[in-house]
């Protein structure tokens, strides 16, 4: 541990280094040395993001026919856009920290399928897997996607398997889309997933392999598992440039979706996106998405809880998926399950490094009180994980501009799961934190 911090090339980022062992909430941005130039080629993933684009359209009848939500959008699997100003007032209130004013938050709880930020990712994999295996198979898909309704084309499907390691919310999107799509499905379990969530995909039909281990160990496992059978497909959310241009057909949309709110983005007008992170997969496609529309004038922040911060270590350090958070005593177990990720992931950070404006910490105690005002003051029915972006509101110190906080998951929590949540965040903003661990500090800007 001290060899790390001694490594580092700047007293700041040896005291945010101090913040990420202690368990601190901090904030970091990044000076222009800290960020080098991407190692995987712009246009390569451009191109990708573009056939991602095409197949989600081409999928869209399916779409219709599976999710009926859909129907009025035209079979587009997107969230809506709000704006939250009476919420920004009261975590500023709660917070003693200024929060923008102009504040929306994008609805990823409510999207459509698996209701989280992983959705468009892990669908998009699945899509790409379904046209492969049909052409694999000798399957006619010429008039369309509604082939894959058909029963004989569903049971010749199920002769393949899609594995995956997760938490929770990307397994979540994979396994129902993928037995929705007739196809064997196997999501390895980490111990941080949530008991609702491998219930809620067993009773979908697709066969959930707990482990009494952390996500890394889970994707491992779940990558050995489909080496070893030729008939499977492995979704690597450690490095998979599928998800990620999935994840990125998201950043393209929001964009779009502010244009026509009439929202102006530009240097003068700066948008701030606040971005869950757990691998960094999701965040590093949505900011890649949006940076290819808008340029410099978007800036994005990842949040991460206190005992998981993964992808800040690893962009610290500079070290990427060469450090983990085992590594600087890091690791507990945290509420915000989809965010409980260990290791980051090198691919991302290589890729999407440089664009990353800032990055934070919360508490999970924080994250609780989150939730509870975000349900009190705005009706929103979220996870812990879904309140990070809103914790991190104003971060920066800059409340300029305009500040979008992308929530994930929420709407498929069974009622006595939110119901707990609920509790607990309200005596939290009542009677302070729980323990030192979980204390409800304000995190300092590390400039």
């Amino acid at each position: 541990m001290q060899t790390l911090r001694d490594s580092l090339s700047s007293d700041r980022a040896r005291v945010v280094f101090d913040d990420l062992v202690a368990g601190r909430p901090t904030v970091w941005v990044p000076g222009h040395t800290d960020s080098p130039t991407p190692d995987v080629p712009f246009d390569d993933l451009a191109g990708a993001v573009d056939a991602a684009e095409e197949r989600f359209r081409w999928f869209a009848p399916l779409f219709e026919e599976l999710f009926p939500e859909t129907r009025p959008v035209g079979g587009v699997i997107e969230s809506p856009l709000t704006k939250v100003s009476a919420l920004s007032a009261t975590l500023e209130d709660a917070f003693g920290r200024a929060v923008p004013r102009n504040l929306w938050v994008k609805r990823d709880d409510a999207l459509a399928v698996s209701g989280s930020v992983k959705s468009r990712g892990g669908i998009h994999e699945v899509l790409e897997t379904a046209l492969t295996v049909a052409t694999d198979l000798g399957i006619d898909v010429s008039d369309g996607p509604l082939a894959f309704l058909d029963p004989a084309v569903r049971q010749r499907m199920a002769t393949r398997r899609i594995v995956v390691g997760s938490t929770g919310n990307l397994g979540m999107s994979i396994g129902l889309m993928g037995a929705v799509l007739g196809f064997s499905v196997t999501v390895h379990m980490s111990h941080d997933a949530k008991q609702w969530k491998k219930d809620r995909l067993r009773t979908s039909g697709v066969e959930v392999v707990e482990h009494e281990t952390d996500f890394t160990e889970a994707v491992h496992a779940g990558r050995s598992a489909a080496e070893a059978d030729p008939a499977a497909h492995f979704i690597d959310d450690e490095n998979s440039r599928s998800l990620f241009a999935g994840y990125a057909v998201a950043g393209r949309r929001l964009a779009g979706q502010l244009a026509a709110t009439s929202v102006i983005v530009d240097d003068d007008h700066p948008l701030t996106v606040y971005l869950p992170c757990g691998i960094g997969g999701a965040p590093g496609g949505i900011t890649y998405g949006l940076s290819t529309v808008l340029g410099d004038a978007v800036r994005c922040v990842f949040v991460e809880p206190v005992d998981m911060p993964a992808f800040l270590l690893g962009r610290l350090t500079g070290l990427d998926d060469a450090v983990s958070v085992s590594d600087i005593g890091r690791g507990g177990l945290t509420v915000a399950d989809g965010l409980a990720v260990g290791r980051p992931s090198g691919f991302v950070g290589a890729t999407v490094g440089h664009l990353i404006a800032g990055y934070a910490t919360v508490t999970d105690d924080d994250l609780l009180r989150t939730l509870a005002l975000a349900r009190d003051t705005a009706d929103l029915r979220l996870e812990p994980s879904a309140c990070a972006g809103l914790r991190a509101a104003g971060c920066l110190g800059d409340t300029s501009g305009t500040h979008v906080a992308w929530l994930t998951g929420g709407a498929l929590m069974p009622d006595d799961e939110f119901a707990d949540l609920l509790e607990t965040g309200r005596r939290l903003l009542t009677h302070g934190p729980r323990s030192a661990k979980g204390t409800t500090a304000t995190p300092s800007s590390r400039r």
